[in-house]
């Protein structure tokens, strides 16, 4: 089965349809991690709407619903393709002080997870110190995550940075950050390492840093 209909149909946001289609890949024999690439695909193409005003806010938390759905669904074949109990390596995530949202962490986080990787989720509003606190008790993880969607959170990203790095573990980690506002330069000027635009580049840093 060609894992195109299920992009196609989830950039025109036909739920049903899209579940049909996904329901019909499993069906099929079509590998967790195939319909997931299908699915970032098109959760990159809605963003590159977003960016050029061809979508809204509103659509890209349908998409994102519509996404979590698709994820609940694969989850078990993820798991199973993944190796449950043998990681790659291990990634902390979440979302920085001052942010709520929390659709683009948990699609990396699955995304993550599909491809072998261990991930501690931290959720959403998390400070400074709690970012600091995980790395200390999984010294054994070398990539965090920061998702950032309100521009206003962005001081939360440098502070978060900052508390890494007043804690001796800055050299422990590569820091990645990603969100709808977060460009290459923020990325820089808050002290990060990688500007992840989308799911598919976070787990190909991750896979980076790891050597995998």
């Amino acid at each position: 089965m060609n894992t195109k209909k299920i992009t196609e149909l989830l950039v025109e946001l036909e739920e049903d349809k899209v579940y049909d289609a996904v329901d019909e890949a499993i069906a099929a024999g079509v590998s967790g991690r195939e319909i997931l690439k299908a699915s970032q695909a098109a959760m990159a193409t809605i963003g590159e709407m977003y960016k050029r005003e061809e979508a809204f806010v509103a659509d890209m938390m349908f998409a994102g619903e519509i996404m979590r759905n698709i994820l609940t669904r694969i989850q078990p074949l993820l798991e199973k393709e993944g190796g449950k109990g043998a990681t790659l390596g291990k990634a902390i995530i979440g979302t920085v002080k001052g942010d709520i949202h929390d659709l683009g962490k948990d699609v990396v986080m699955i995304a993550l997870e599909g491809n072998g990787f261990e991930v501690i989720d931290l959720g959403v509003d998390v400070p400074p110190e709690k970012f600091v606190e995980a790395l200390k008790n999984n010294p054994d993880a070398k990539v965090v995550g920061l998702s950032v969607f309100l521009t206003s959170a962005f001081p939360s990203t440098e502070k978060t940075v900052k508390a890494i790095a007043d804690s001796g573990k800055r050299g422990q980690v590569k820091i990645m950050v990603g969100g709808a506002p977060v460009t290459e330069v923020v990325a820089r000027e808050t002290g990060c390492d990688y500007f992840a635009e989308d799911a598919a580049a976070g787990v190909s840093f991750t896979r980076s840093v790891y050597g995998v």
